[in-house]
């Protein structure tokens, strides 16, 4: 049966959501036809998808509040008419109301974080319009444990609409690390120097300037090796990471190298991996590290913890810049052995707790329940 999907993003830029959606679309069924919209009309994301599904990318429609977007929103899809309408984050919810405006049923929405300004304490007024929104959902997918507490606690979600589908990724796609002198040589990176890898969309929550401010306090420790970061993505947050560098003196040991389509030559050229962020969940990027077999000092952040092989809990660390330094000290100092018996501890996590198939598995046959019983539009 050809099914029409759309997908609606925020904004469709390189994000984890937007890598897990461009990898999971090819394994779907072949006649199901894939259409994106970013409300922000940012579509940088889009030499993710593969060519063969011809996934068309709508334009965005004017930003003109709530009421006037939830409208332009219902006339596209009365336009469009999907079978299924896929919304991503609390940004795409003007798109779950023009689905009731319309009467579309066959709804799912998908949530993998918060916003900056939810870090410290929940929005009330949000808290209630996920509430009355997502009630209106077949479905509402979350990829951790911390999310689906919070989305049964706070959103008042019931057991029988929320469903939390881990991230997965291919793990046999990604070789160990083994300093890669190649692309250090690229970069400028000496080959005995330790490198500390960060990926991700250079964004407010996941606080890229941290990364740099802590390993600055680890260069400045007297007699300690001098760490080398390699920082992988793109945003709005990249001129803030650029002055921190400069400002520290750090333009000979930051790499900014921008997004990079396919990441796996980078990983290979990393000792260890650091997250620095406010808030997480479930990052694809933590599971592509450690597919790669190598260690991570993480801020104690969503199910980072949790992911991790139980070794590397010593290395999670809290969200001040000098308690992440730390724990990136102690990464340095450990010995190569026993680094790389970290790494191959979270391989072996990933490989059997956070596989590919098993995620696509459970995308599939969600969708296909959602789509039962729903009217053609």
């Amino acid at each position: 049966m050809s099914v029409r999907c759309l997908h609606v993003f925020s904004t469709f830029a390189p994000g984890g959501p937007q890598v897990r959606t461009a990898r999971l679309l090819p394994e779907l069924p072949r006649d199901w036809r894939h259409t994106v919209l970013a409300l922000d009309g940012c579509t940088d994301a889009r030499s993710l998808l593969a060519p063969e599904l011809g996934v068309e990318l709508l334009p965005a429609p004017p930003r003109a509040g709530t009421p006037r977007t939830t409208l332009a929103l219902a006339r596209l899809l009365r336009r469009e008419r999907p079978d299924l309408l896929l919304t991503y984050n609390f940004g795409a919810l003007d798109a779950l109301l023009a689905a009731r405006l319309v009467g579309l049923r066959a709804v799912v929405h998908h949530e993998d974080g918060f916003r900056p300004d939810e870090v410290a304490s929940f929005k009330r007024r949000r808290e209630w319009a996920r509430r009355f929104v997502l009630s209106g959902t077949r479905a509402v997918i979350v990829p951790s444990f911390t999310l689906e507490r919070i989305a049964r606690e706070r959103w008042k979600l019931s057991a029988e609409r929320l469903q939390r589908i881990p991230n997965g990724i291919r793990v046999e796609d990604f070789a160990r690390a083994d300093g890669n002198p190649a692309r250090r040589a690229a970069l400028g990176i000496p080959r005995t120097a330790f490198v500390f890898g960060f990926v991700g969309h250079l964004r407010p929550e996941k606080n890229p300037v941290r990364a740099v401010l802590a390993t600055a306090l680890v260069a400045e420790q007297a007699g300690a090796p001098r760490p080398h970061l390699l920082m992988l993505g793109d945003g709005p947050e990249r001129n803030a990471v650029a002055e921190a560098v400069r400002n520290k003196g750090l333009t000979e040991r930051v790499h900014l190298v921008g997004h990079r389509s396919d990441p796996r030559e980078d990983y290979r050229a990393m000792d260890a991996f650091l997250i620095s962020s406010d808030t997480e969940q479930m990052p694809v990027a933590l599971l592509e590290a450690m597919a790669c077999g190598l260690p991570v000092v993480a801020t104690d952040v969503g199910d980072v913890r949790s992911i991790l092989a139980e070794e590397g809990a010593s290395f999670v660390a809290g969200v001040e810049a000098d308690s992440l330094a730390a724990a990136m000290q102690r990464m340095v100092a450990l010995a190569p052995a026993a680094r790389a018996t970290l790494g191959q501890r979270n391989f072996a996590r990933v490989q059997e707790q956070f596989g590919f198939g098993a995620m696509v598995q459970a995308y599939h046959a969600l969708y296909a329940r959602a789509l039962q019983g729903a009217p053609k539009q």
